[in-house]
C-alpha cells in the first residue's frame, strides 16, 4: 500500500520528519528433547545468520528506497546475531572541491538505520522453544519504512508480531508552518496487506495525538504439527498432543498480552 500523503508539501529545506517502525517477531515450537531443542537453536541460528539477515535488511533498504551507506554484522556465541544498516535518502556522493584554497565544509547527513537483533532460546518450561527478532527501521525525509511492513512479517513467518510506529519532530513548509506528520495514518493495519490481515488476529493501541501507532498480531490458526520441532504429532499419545497444545498456546498468550498467566490446577 503507498504511503498516502496529506498533499505535496512545499518544503522549507530537508524534511526533518523521523518515521520508526519497530517490531518484535516471534517464533513459538514444542522440542521434546534437549536435543530436539539444541538441534532448534542451531536450525535458527543458521536460517537467520548475519549473512541471512543482512540479505533480509538490503531488500528493506531497496523497496523503501534507501541507499546503504554501511554495514556492520556479528553473528554472536553460543547464538543469537545482529546487523546494523546505515542508509540514507540520496545517493552518497564523494566530490573533489571544485576550489582548494577554500576551507569550508557542507555536509549533508542522513539520520537513517535499519537493525535486527535475534534472540533464539530454549525455555526450561517442558520443551517450549522461542526465537525472538527485534527489528527498527528508523528513516528521515520522504521515504517511508511502512513500505517494507508486508515483506519484514514475511519474511520471518511470525506466529506473533508487535509492531510499532511512531513519527517524531516536525519539518517546515515554505511559510515556516510546522507539520508534524506528513501522511494519513490510523493504524499500521492500514499498511498491512488484505492476505497478511486475515491470517493474524490484532489489537491496536494507538495514541493518535502524539502519532503513536502500536498494532499486536497473533496468528488465527492453531495446527500442532507446524509447532513441533524433531518430533511429528502422529508419534504422540493424545493426552501430549494436548498437554503440549496448551503449553504452546499459554506461551502465544503471554507474549501476545505482556503477562504471565497463572497455571490453572486440573
Amino acid at each position: 500500500m503507498n504511503i498516502r500523503e496529506i498533499k505535496k508539501l512545499k518544503l522549507y529545506g530537508f524534511n526533518n520528519l523521523t518515521k520508526s517502525l519497530s517490531f518484535n517477531m516471534y517464533d513459538i515450537c514444542y522440542a521434546k528433547t534437549p536435543e530436539h531443542r539444541q538441534a532448534y537453536i542451531e536450525y535458527i541460528d543458521e536460517e537467520y545468520n548475519a549473512d541471512r539477515l543482512t540479505n533480509i535488511l538490503t531488500e528493506v533498504a531497496n523497496i523503501i528506497g534507501a541507499n546503504i551507506l554501511n554495514i556492520a554484522k556479528q553473528d554472536y556465541d553460543p547464538q543469537g546475531a545482529s546487523v546494523t544498516m546505515l542508509i540514507s535518502e540520496e545517493p552518497l556522493v564523494v566530490k573533489a572541491p571544485a576550489e582548494p584554497e577554500s576551507e569550508a565544509v557542507v555536509c549533508h547527513l542522513d539520520k537513517s538505520h535499519i537493525t535486527v537483533h535475534t534472540y533464539p532460546e530454549s525455555h526450561p518450561d517442558k520443551g517450549i522453544s522461542t526465537f525472538r527478532a527485534d527489528i527498527d527501521v528508523s528513516t528521515c525525509g520522504h521515504i517511508s519504512p511502512l513500505k517494507a511492513l508486508n515483506y519484514l512479517i514475511k519474511s520471518f513467518s511470525s506466529d506473533i508480531a508487535i509492531v510499532d510506529y511512531r513519527v517524531r519532530g516536525f519539518t517546515r513548509d515554505v511559510n515556516g508552518k510546522k507539520f508534524f506528520i506528513d501522511h494519513k495514518i490510523n493504524s499500521v493495519q492500514n499498511y498491512i496487506a488484505p492476505n497478511i490481515r486475515q491470517l493474524y488476529q490484532m489489537i491496536d493501541v494507538n495514541v493518535y495525538q502524539e502519532n503513536i501507532f502500536h498494532t499486536k498480531m497473533i496468528l488465527k490458526e492453531f495446527d500442532l504439527d507446524n509447532y513441533l520441532f524433531g518430533t511429528a504429532k502422529k508419534e504422540l499419545l493424545t493426552g501430549e498432543k494436548k498437554k503440549i497444545k496448551q503449553r504452546l498456546k499459554k506461551e502465544m498468550s503471554e507474549i501476545f498480552y505482556g503477562r504471565n498467566i497463572p497455571r490453572v490446577k486440573v
